[in-house]
């Protein structure tokens, strides 16, 4: 795929359905998140791959955030159904060390989240669709023990993976730059 049109026609796919990556596309796609922006080399990320036999302990660990975190009937009814959306889900934690003054805390974050977008491009240049799913569950205390999360990291979204259910093409729109862009 070329890398150009790749950037510019990507868009985010919430009806998902089997297949998945397998391993071997997982490693590229991890690869590629290996070559994101990553000031002092720290990696200041980890990833949680998510198959469907783990899909009812996630949707568990969800249910519990929204009880724990008091988010309503709306928030469990989506908690219920996201670990049904697509076959894979890769979880992502920001491994955010304060302590180091050469690459501050925001940036340690920017890092991980390019390194998630990353593996978002490289999961459409193989060919699958994907979204990227945040919300306040990812506070959740069961959820951040799940993924072995340090007091300072924090879970910033789930990439949910797989292939479009909804084989329509989409229109190509080139999307409106006034306001985004300036010169000095």
């Amino acid at each position: 795929m070329d890398a150009l049109k790749l950037l510019t026609e990507r868009y985010s796919e919430k009806k998902l359905s089997a297949p998945a990556p397998d391993k071997h596309q997982l490693t590229q796609m991890f690869q590629a998140a290996l070559r994101s922006p990553d000031h002092g080399r720290l990696q200041p990320y980890r990833f949680i791959v998510i198959e469907q036999d783990k899909m009812t302990e996630l949707s568990r660990l969800l249910k519990s955030a929204v009880h724990e975190l008091n988010l309503g009937e709306e928030r469990l009814k989506k908690a219920e159904n996201l670990a049904t959306r697509a076959p894979m889900i890769i979880g992502v934690v920001a491994k955010i060390d304060p302590n180091i003054k050469k690459v501050p805390e925001w940036e340690q974050l920017l890092c991980a989240g390019c390194a998630t977008y990353a593996i978002q491009l490289a999961a459409n240049a193989l060919g699958f669709k994907n979204v990227w799913v945040s919300g306040p569950w990812l506070d959740g205390s069961d959820l951040r023990q799940a993924f072995q999360c340090d007091t300072a990291d924090k879970i910033i979204g789930f990439l949910m993976i797989g292939s479009a259910e909804d084989k329509l093409e989409r229109e190509k729109k080139t999307l409106n730059l006034d306001g985004l862009v300036s010169s000095l």
